[in-house]
């Protein structure tokens, strides 16, 4: 059941402009829309959760000091979150009576918290909050049963950030378009001496589910009216041992994810010939080491031939509000204020993410990652966007510990797919 964003996006310039409720709403509160009085907020706090890398800091200032002009007495309170442990996290602090007002999701987990009723339903204040021109395919997983229970809000897809010092020493002045080339380029670099001319850690799996996507697969197949593991496939295997081929070109480790150590600190070390990852982690590195400043740069992951890239997956994140948040109204113009073209424009310039709206994609002009994120996008899709699939991502993650790291560890991929596919059935049929 792959997911083609490329279908639905089409022609949207969004790819050519160039990085979870079945609760019913409170009417009170979401049909309110902004028509509270500054006032009326004195002396409250909009507590606010969002993910490690998602917030840049020309962004944050200006829209807290935006928000708390405009609301006098009012204060804005972002709190930076960690993606790795976040799901159980977040359901525990949805479970509480004071839980964060408004939280940043991922888009493949938004399914899965629009089905236990931890969110506010935005369907009647959808146009006041900026969404009448999101892109349909970008607002996708924001929707469950119908319903809006949050507002998308950017968008990015892997590429590989490569040190251009690394590769011009041994050589190499343009980047490679197939796999082959890549290869033989990594050879090259390993031959100059550079010990992690690619650093993989084992455990990416969005990374590793765009290589299953390029080999025309997906973690999850239906059959008949349930969803089982997909990972017992040539096609697991075949995108497997290719990720198992890259890893081998450095020292990463196989058991750990991309946060563990951070793969950015690892490449600001100025010793690393690439990595595959996302535009904030490459500006993590400079501000660590500004001396990359100018030998960072940026391709997507190359097919097998030079006429198509390969699949990755396209990450983002959706903005929503806690079905319990004492403050709905104020998270609700926060995300009017979040959403419009001022701060969504912001977020896409400086973060170089894909913005929510085709009309917005000026922004990314000049921004090399942001450029090529997005073309990479065009042969992307995500993981299956099904409430369910939340308790696969819960840690530990079969698709990390079970499957991947048993292949780069020694385990066959049958072997390895047969002991994950086992767990994520498990999983997928807990309600």
């Amino acid at each position: 059941m792959r997911r083609k964003l490329i279908a639905a996006i089409g022609v949207a310039a969004v790819l050519t402009g160039v990085a979870a409720c079945g609760g019913s709403s409170d009417k009170s509160d979401s049909a309110k829309g902004s028509s509270a009085g500054p006032a009326d907020f004195k002396g409250k706090t909009l507590n606010v959760w969002l993910m490690s890398g998602s917030n840049p800091p020309g962004w944050t200032k200006d829209i807290t000091a935006a928000f708390e002009k405009q609301y006098p007495g009012a204060k804005l309170k972002i709190t930076v979150q960690q993606w790795d442990g976040i799901q159980q996290k977040l359901t525990t602090a949805l479970s509480e009576s004071t839980p964060p007002d408004v939280i940043e999701v991922g888009n493949t987990q938004t399914p899965y918290y629009a089905a236990t009723g931890g969110l506010k339903d935005l369907t009647s204040v959808k146009a006041d909050i900026g969404g009448s021109d999101w892109v349909p395919a970008l607002n996708g997983s924001a929707v469950y049963n119908g319903k809006q229970f949050a507002a998308p809000w950017y968008f990015a897809s892997r590429v590989v950030v490569y040190n251009k010092k690394i590769w011009s020493h041994a050589g190499i002045t343009t980047p490679p378009k197939t796999q082959d080339e890549l290869f033989s380029d990594l050879d090259k670099i390993k031959a100059k001496g550079t010990k992690d001319a690619f650093y993989l850690p084992g455990q990416d799996w969005y990374g590793f589910d765009g290589f299953l996507l390029d080999a025309g697969a997906d973690l999850v197949k239906k059959d008949g009216d349930k969803y089982t593991g997909n990972l017992d496939t040539p096609q697991a295997a075949a995108a497997i041992n290719l990720y198992k081929k890259v890893n081998s070109y450095g020292t990463a480790p196989k058991d750990k994810d991309e946060a563990t150590p951070q793969q950015s600190d690892v490449f600001a070390k100025g010793d690393v010939g690439a990595f595959l990852g996302l535009g904030w982690e490459a500006a993590g590195a400079i501000t660590k080491n500004p001396a990359l400043k100018d030998q960072v740069g940026f391709f997507a992951f190359p097919g097998k031939t030079a006429d198509k890239t390969a699949s990755v997956f396209v990450g983002g994140s959706n903005l929503a509000i806690s079905q319990a948040s004492k403050n709905p109204e104020l998270a609700q113009n926060f995300l009017k204020m979040a959403m419009s073209d001022q701060f969504e424009g912001e977020l896409a310039k400086e973060g170089g993410v894909v913005p929510n709206k085709a009309s917005l994609d000026s922004n990314l002009t000049g921004n090399e990652f942001g450029t090529v994120s997005a073309a990479a996008a065009a042969n992307g899709g995500t993981t299956p966007l099904i409430p369910a699939w939340g308790n696969v991502e819960n840690a530990p993650n079969p698709i990390t510990t079970l499957f991947m790291t048993g292949v780069l560890q020694g385990q066959s991929p049958s072997a390895a797919a047969k002991k994950a596919d086992t767990e994520i059935d498990k999983r997928l049929s807990q309600q």
